[in-house]
């Protein structure tokens, strides 16, 4: 436990409190892991000249700008463990096997992927390229959104330039094809950048931002709702569930299972991966 977060009183009610607050407002999950989102929030509470959690959980209930705090709260949790390349095959089946289904469906309909949370970036820029090696961008209308919680990566994913750690799985001819270094930084390559076509900044826990876009035939949700409770998931999937169309396809991580919380969605085995597919529309 930190001492910042010792000195702020972490005993008591305080830090339940913004446990369960977080959990309502974000979806992650802090249950049994007080001291880790006690040291996580401390820097913030002391920045703010309180002196302790309790002030903090009034400012972020009741004030009436509680909204700005709520983005430096997430940015202060997000967890920024992503790289190039990640559980790549899931994203080659939705570019050999998905994406010209839909095609073939629907000619000439611009097909949308969502990236949410996509962290600084590597994941939509992964999708891209893919579908840049594989020529899709000249063949179909094809959009890629990205979207986190945190304005701090979506931030670091417009200015597109990565550490050597990002790149720790992807090819070095990919990362020599889109990628220029100056110093210790590798900087995207503009026309790869421009395929993401927009950045913001999403919510999960929140409904009417999770609208804005996920009307999208693909869907890439990994590797997130390990930090949510059973009813934060459910709540994001029943989401996905009434927006998303049909067929809809939601990837979610590898260690992620949706099997007992929802109906709508059923696990398919697509070029290789597991999708959770949408075949029929949600029932009444």
């Amino acid at each position: 436990m930190g001492s910042q977060s010792n000195a702020l009183g972490l005993s008591g009610a305080a830090v339940p409190l913004l446990r369960d607050l977080v959990h309502e407002r974000l979806g992650l999950h802090y249950d049994g892991r007080h001291d880790a989102l006690a040291d996580r929030l401390a820097p913030l509470v002391v920045e703010r000249g309180f002196s302790s959690f309790l002030d903090y959980y009034y400012l972020l209930k009741y004030d009436e700008d509680a909204g700005i705090e709520w983005g430096r709260v997430m940015d202060a949790l997000s967890v920024p463990e992503t790289y190039f390349w990640r559980e790549v095959d899931q994203i080659r089946a939705v570019v050999d096997v998905i994406v010209p289904s839909l095609v073939h469906a629907h000619p000439g309909m611009p097909i949308r992927i969502w990236s949410v949370p996509c962290a600084t970036g590597e994941e939509p820029l992964t999708i891209a390229m893919l579908l840049d090696q594989a020529g899709w961008f000249q063949r179909a209308p094809i959009e890629i959104h990205a979207s986190d919680a945190s304005g701090a990566a979506i931030g670091k994913g417009l200015a597109g330039r990565y550490r050597e750690r990002s790149f720790r799985s992807l090819p070095p001819a990919l990362r020599d094809r889109y990628f220029t270094t100056s110093g210790d930084l590798w900087s995207v390559d503009p026309a790869l950048h421009r395929r993401v076509i927009s950045w913001s900044v999403v919510n999960l826990k929140c409904e009417g931002e999770v609208t804005v876009r996920a009307h999208s035939q693909i869907v890439f949700c990994r590797n997130v709702f390990i930090y949510f409770s059973e009813s934060g998931i459910r709540q994001v999937v029943s989401l996905f569930s009434r927006l998303m169309p049909v067929p809809g396809y939601l990837c979610v991580g590898a260690s992620e299972s949706l099997l007992k919380l929802t109906t709508t969605f059923e696990l398919e085995e697509i070029g290789g991966a597991f999708v959770y597919v949408k075949r029929r529309k949600e029932p009444v």
